[in-house]
């Protein structure tokens, strides 16, 4: 090539690059993520150490939500899914090498519990994070929580587990007996994270030496089943409530002070929970004038700014179920969970929630922002800012063949200091948090940053992909003909209607398709109830579809 050509080239190449800049700047596009770069730096720790930021100053979160482990397990099927369930969560860990796995409920499928041994499946759920020395904290969620399945007994399943140290699920309310269980739940609990340059000597401990630079909070949403416990009058399992308990609420306000006037500082947070508040649902069903849906639908979700599958619309959220009176009887929404949601905005000041993450409806994996101002229809709460973001549906049991995964969540100790110098200037001062789903392809998707511009900025939509296991999405010769000998195994048979011919677990979108209850032989009911099998349809029918989420 010519001296001449090689300069025109250079200029050309020059005024290219100009170009797309100024048009990315005019257009507040934030590029596709092609790829997140292996983290390595996260140096071997004693597993019992605080959670600590890393050499490079970032802090790393992988969740894995709705694993549904035990699902069907005297099928063919059923431990099929239990293993690639945890090819799922090998693949994410050695693609990211998180700090700390959250395991955002629903991690059994209690209705097809047996009481011998169904916490058993714990080992087999966090087999991966032990193998990696990972440390890991759960929330539970309604599946967690069944005639033969207790939450207090997962958690001490949890807690037994070696090397101490890993497990960091814990309840800080009280000792989890059967009625604090009904009351407050399980997992309702803190975890501090210290900065990089924490280093206390002389056998002096971080929680005295160093302020925590970010707390994740954990909320136990329950709802499911009491354990061990049927109606007098109809013998039928007894539901538990699907809210966070205004008991925890009031434990959460009177720690989050506690900790302000310990440090002299509102430290920024992060908080799970599994079944998602209303403000989530309100954001989803927003169209009313001026709501964010830029698409042209009119839908609130735009799949350029809130990019995500939003699958589930209608999602199910906290008191679904329920009526005001605290009846369960139906009602579309009881509002129970007023205070939960008051509590979040009222953290979502300063710098103290940054994010919510949620789980539960395993077709949405977006986030959205609940405005500062913001007073949504039917949640008469103004918003502070706080984001919302759904994760990606990680097992093989539960409904739905989205392409199994896990969010990931990645808060750096540079963004904390530009929010806290922000915050002296009296200017916007939430930190930013960066955000991506990795699936089980090894593919990155959703990849946002949660800042002040999130829900204008722009970005590729998220593909809405489906994975299959072909040895785990057919009904064999034998389960069919036990259905047939067996009407009654049918959840509302004559509802849903009858088998014929073989059937299939997938489905096709907008049907009602199988929903089969498997039953083991046995003689005691009260050892052995009828199992429930979810069902596998993108149906919205809220009426059913709350049963088996």
């Amino acid at each position: 090539m010519s001296t001449r050509r090689a300069a025109t080239a250079l200029a050309l190449g020059v005024v290219s690059i100009i170009t797309t800049l100024v048009v990315f700047l005019s257009t507040n596009t934030v590029p596709p993520l092609r790829q997140v770069i292996k983290r390595d730096v996260r140096a071997p720790r004693d597993p019992a150490a605080p959670l600590q930021f890393c050499s490079d100053g970032s802090f790393q979160i992988a969740i894995f939500e709705d694993l549904h482990f035990g699902e069907n397990a005297w099928t063919h099927w059923g431990p099929q899914q239990d293993l690639n369930t945890v090819r799922v969560m090998e693949a994410v860990l050695d693609a990211e090498r998180p700090d700390l796995v959250v395991l955002n409920g629903d991690l059994i499928t209690g209705e097809n519990a047996f009481r011998e041994n169904s916490t058993v499946y714990v080992d087999q759920i966090v087999a991966p994070m032990v193998h990696r020395a990972v440390p890991w904290a759960s929330t539970y969620g309604n599946h967690d929580s069944d005639f033969n399945l207790s939450r207090a007994d997962l958690l001490a399943r949890e807690q037994q587990l070696q090397p101490r140290g890993l497990a960091r699920t814990a309840n800080m309310l009280s000792n989890p007996g059967p009625g604090d269980v009904r009351r407050a739940g399980v997992t309702n609990y803190y975890l501090p994270v210290y900065g990089s340059d924490c280093a206390p000597g002389n056998g002096e401990d971080m929680a005295n030496h160093c302020v925590p630079r970010l707390v994740l909070w954990f909320f136990d949403s329950r709802g499911g089943f009491l354990y061990q416990q049927k109606d007098r009058t109809t013998g039928q399992r007894v539901g538990q409530e699907n809210w966070v308990d205004n008991s925890v609420v009031a434990w959460f306000e009177q720690t989050q002070a506690e900790l302000e006037t310990k440090y002299r500082a509102v430290i920024p947070a992060l908080a799970f929970v599994h079944i998602p508040p209303n403000v989530a649902y309100a954001l989803q069903m927003n169209t009313a004038p001026g709501s964010k849906g830029q698409n042209g639908s009119g839908d609130s979700v735009d799949p350029h700014r809130q990019p995500g599958i939003n699958d589930d619309k209608p999602l199910a959220q906290q008191a679904e179920g329920w009526c005001p009176d605290g009846a369960q009887s139906g009602c579309a929404y009881g509002g129970q969970d007023e205070s939960f949601m008051r509590a979040i905005a009222a953290a979502g000041n300063g710098t103290g929630i940054v994010a919510l993450f949620v789980g539960h409806d395993h077709g949405d994996t977006w986030c959205h922002t609940w405005a500062a101002g913001d007073t949504l229809p039917g949640v008469d709460i103004p918003g502070t800012g706080v984001h919302i973001c759904f994760g990606q549906h990680t097992g093989y049991g539960g409904y739905g063949t989205w392409t199994r995964g896990g969010r990931q969540v990645r808060v750096t100790e540079e963004s904390l200091r530009q929010a806290g110098l922000a915050a002296s200037s009296r200017t916007n001062h939430r930190p930013a948090v960066d955000t991506w789903i990795r699936l089980e392809t090894g593919d990155v998707v959703g990849n946002v940053s949660l800042n002040a511009t999130y829900g204008r900025d722009v970005y590729p939509s998220t593909p809405n992909t489906h994975t299959h296991c072909p040895t785990c999405d057919t009904i064999d010769a034998s389960e069919t003909e036990l259905i047939r000998k067996r009407p009654s195994v049918w959840t509302g048979g004559s509802r849903w209607g009858s088998v014929s011919g073989s059937a299939s677990k997938s489905g096709s979108a907008g049907k009602v398709g199988v929903v089969v209850e498997a039953v083991v032989p046995a003689a005691a009911d009260d050892i052995h109830p009828p199992k429930l099998h979810v069902q596998q349809t993108q149906h919205k029918h809220r009426g059913w579809r709350r049963y088996v989420r």
